[in-house]
């Protein structure tokens, strides 16, 4: 039953994000409840470890992001000639930057399996993809 609520809740905040406002594609307040209510579905998170789970997630997720930020700008043009010695300065601070982010990871599993079983955090490495992928499918199926 609880799932089912929540596949509502998340029908209806994923229609309300699409809506223009302001010339935006999304709203991004709305985008984000969606993304809650499709993990903590997907997790089966019950109140309490909802409420102990998301602070610890989404630090690790801006962390996470920020990293990945980093190494694209490391990635940014690639068309410039660069000298060796740069070349291997970018190689190895991506390097750097993917041992910080694997640090981080361990320590947000860590963290987490305290609140959630290690089956669930399993099931949480693709689920942020899996919902990036419903959210393009949508889009597609919205403008045809």
């Amino acid at each position: 039953m609880k799932k089912y609520i929540l596949s509502i809740l998340l029908t209806l905040f994923l229609g309300a994000t699409y809506a223009q406002r302001g010339g935006e594609r999304y709203d991004p307040e709305k985008l984000k409840a969606a993304k809650v209510a499709y993990i903590t579905t997907r997790l089966d998170l019950n109140a309490n470890q909802a409420e102990k789970f998301w602070p610890i997630y989404n630090e690790f997720n801006d962390k996470r992001e920020a990293m990945i930020r980093e190494m694209a700008e490391l990635n940014n043009r690639r068309d410039i000639q660069l000298s060796e010695e740069e070349a291997k300065v970018r190689i190895t601070k991506k390097f750097e930057i993917q041992q910080k982010l694997l640090n981080e990871e361990k320590l947000f599993v860590d963290k987490v399996s305290k609140v959630i079983s290690y089956n669930q955090i399993f099931l949480l490495n693709g689920l942020s993809r899996d919902f990036a992928r419903y959210i393009y499918q949508r889009q597609r199926k919205d403008r045809q």
